[in-house]
């Protein structure tokens, strides 16, 4: 693994996982075999090839990647030849074009010399990251990988021409012989690497659809024959726990893996339907998931109001909007930006998306009659100074909130409201008394998220009267240029690539606890925030518009402008 035989011994040692007499052993059957310690350990049987790969990839202070839980990408294994990696004893995992990017998992990350004979056989300018994997898994890998057909085409071509038997039973340790197995591992690749957010299986009478959700939209990407789809349910049922003889009723399971060299989840959701089980696949990059608040592409005001609500101690913030609007990732932005050492953050979430370092995440469990409102009790004696709450359904887990937030904690969690005045009546009719709710509510945080326009592709033209209407001009103003999408090959002739948020921020003061606790009407409410600088979703768009990052039939998709049309 490494010819520094110390260091690693001494690692071992401190971390438990061998004994002083086990390393003694080890060096003296090292000096007769001249084998790497690492490989003498294994050996011996003092520690499994697996507990020796992550002790090193600790203490060289490496990645390590498990090839067991690996898609493998088609591109990068033939960018590299079956014999060249068997010879430098490593596996390709991931290969980005565009990029000239190559990901490679190798069992001595230190061999200058395998690296070097290897960046020669590649493209010039090829960059190449290593990963740390065991041996014997590199060897496994390489058998498994090589010599099988891993694209999508290859591989339904190899099922229709009656190559193989997609229903057939695999030999012991030849699990990539059975066609089914590789044609879903390529269809969660590519969804992941073409920036899907939910992959669809939806069985009709005849045939099998397979969309994915990009940008927020479905787009079809195949339709097979039905006959494929029984066997591809039980490899999918299989990969998330799920028992594979229940079809009548709905399960949810999970999947991680590794895809393009960096940690996947997928969220597992079954449906019974008339023409069989609907499987969707909720992907959470743990990449995509979690952005800097500076990312998120607020106004200079917008960003210093949003950390002027954080900076308040105790109460409560809402980010509200429909599914899928981006709730949870500003949320998560929010923990990241606030996450530090002196802080207990803990969060109740349905389910835990992404994994975050020094944050107790917790996720609700039906079976354990953990909802809530019973969560939030429960981590209110854990002494926590920042409780994220995933949704606010019901009156129970709102009375908890507030309860929470009116007890010196500052709290984070989600409403389904159409806008972040809306918020407000919407928790009055939960029935939170209006005493409680003033003074109890930092900010209020309404969001869309809407396409971008490929900036490759995007035309330009004047803008028409009723357009002008709609982004809140007047006819004396100076018609502005609108960009409409086109369609190219960079953007996959969608005319977008890539989503962006729009938000408006309400954050709460004396007066307007005052509106609420009298129980004033969102007109009023709406005027008396807007005279302290309140810009609505419409306003946001429509500057997103203008500066030509979207388009506004995109915009008019996702918030409704026509009363910026009336007389």
């Amino acid at each position: 693994m490494t010819p520094n035989a110390t260091p690693i011994g001494q690692t071992l040692i401190h971390l438990g996982l061998i004994s002083k007499d086990q390393l003694h052993i080890a060096l003296r059957e090292q000096g007769r075999s001249g084998e790497i310690l690492g490989r003498q350990l294994v050996r011996l049987g003092f520690l499994s090839e697996t507990t020796l790969r992550d002790a090193l990839a600790r203490s060289l202070g490496r990645p390590c990647a498990d090839l067991s839980k690996l898609l493998p990408d088609a591109e990068a294994l033939a960018l590299v030849p079956r014999q060249l990696a068997k010879r430098l004893h490593l596996i390709p995992l991931s290969y980005d074009a565009s990029q000239r990017h190559l990901v490679i998992a190798s069992s001595d990350v230190d061999n200058i010399v395998a690296l070097d004979q290897l960046r020669n056989s590649l493209p010039p300018g090829t960059e190449v990251d290593i990963l740390l994997a065991g041996e014997a898994e590199i060897a496994q890998a390489s058998d498994q990988l090589y010599g099988h057909e891993l694209s999508i085409d290859g591989i339904l071509n190899e099922i229709e021409s009656g190559e193989s038997d997609p229903f057939g039973q695999p030999a012991r340790g030849s699990e990539y012989a059975q066609p089914v197995v590789r044609l879903i591992d390529a269809l969660l690749t590519d969804a992941v690497k073409r920036g899907a957010s939910d992959l669809h299986f939806e069985p009709e009478a005849a045939f099998l659809r397979i969309r994915y959700r990009i940008d927020g939209l479905l787009r079809q990407i195949r339709a097979l024959h039905k006959s494929c789809w029984p066997a591809m349910a039980v490899r999918l049922k299989v990969m998330a726990g799920l028992n594979i003889a229940e079809t009548r009723n709905p399960q949810d399971g999970r999947i991680s893996l590794q895809v393009s060299g960096r940690p996947v989840d997928f969220r597992v959701s079954t449906q019974p339907t008339i023409h069989g089980e609907n499987i969707v696949l909720r992907i959470l990059d743990r990449q995509k998931g979690i952005v800097d608040l500076d990312a998120l592409g607020l106004t200079d005001p917008q960003l210093d109001l949003l950390k002027l609500m954080i900076a308040r101690p105790e109460g409560l913030i809402l980010v509200t909007g429909p599914t899928g609007s981006g709730k949870t990732t500003t949320l998560y932005s929010i923990l990241g930006h606030i996450n530090a050492e002196g802080i207990n953050i803990m969060t109740l979430e349905d389910p835990v998306e992404y994994p975050m370092p020094m944050i107790r995440q917790t996720a609700v469990a039906d079976a354990a009659r953990l909802d809530f409102a019973n969560g939030v009790r429960a981590m209110l004696r854990q002494d926590p100074d920042v409780i994220l709450v995933g949704e606010i359904r019901d009156e129970d887990t709102a009375r908890m909130a507030f309860q929470a937030a009116m007890t010196g904690h500052q709290v984070y969690s989600t409403l389904h409201t159409s806008s972040a005045i809306g918020a407000i009546p919407r928790l009055l009719d939960i029935g939170i008394l209006p005493d409680i709710l003033a003074g109890n509510v930092i900010g209020i945080v309404a969001q869309r998220l809407v396409r971008c326009l490929c900036p490759a592709c995007r035309e330009a033209r004047p803008a028409h009267d009723y357009e002008m209407r709609l982004l809140g001009l007047t006819a004396a103003s100076e018609r502005p240029l609108l960009h409409e999408a086109r369609g190219c090959p960079q953007c996959d002739f969608q005319g977008y690539r890539g989503r962006m948020a729009i938000m408006e921020l309400l954050r709460m003061d004396p007066e307007l606890d005052e509106l609420v606790a009298r129980r004033a009407t969102a007109r009023e409410i709406r005027e008396a925030a807007s005279r302290k600088g309140f810009r609505p979703l419409a306003d946001d768009g429509a500057r997103r518009v203008l500066e030509g990052a979207t388009t506004l039939d995109e915009l008019c998709r996702v918030v409704n402008l026509t009363d910026r049309m009336s007389p």
